[in-house]
């Protein structure tokens, strides 16, 4: 099992930056891909950007060129660099994993998707 735990939410003015953390934690795992969705009040939860074990990334074009994604594996942490930031980016963040589970957990070779609790990010105009 697998949980997952963000951080770094909070009150920033349009123009501002905020890191968003998230760390996983359990036993007998390993986390393959990581990533951030978004959703607002109304909305469904969208894509932002997700990065895979190997450090390749993907960005939805609305964030390209202002959110860097960054994971440091040795902490099963993933992060979210939001720079620039718009009133549209508002909602609440939520980080995503996959993972493989020990063989007493799970399947041999099963894949599963975990998601945090979200932690919000407003900006003000």
């Amino acid at each position: 099992q697998v949980q997952l735990v963000e951080s770094g939410g909070g009150l920033v003015q349009a123009g501002g930056s905020l890191r968003l953390s998230c760390a996983a934690s359990g036993r007998n795992f390993n986390i393959n891909t990581m990533g951030w969705y978004r959703q607002a009040p109304g909305k469904q939860r969208e894509l932002v950007a997700t990065i895979s074990s190997g450090g390749r990334t993907n960005y939805a074009d609305s964030v390209k060129g202002r959110f860097t994604i960054s994971r440091d594996n040795a902490k099963n942490t993933v992060y979210l660099q939001m720079s620039s930031l718009k009133s549209e980016d508002t909602a609440g963040y939520y980080c995503t994993a996959t993972a493989t589970l020990g063989a007493a957990d799970a399947p041999l070779g099963a894949v599963y998707r975990y998601w945090g609790q979200g932690t919000q990010v407003t900006v003000s105009s």
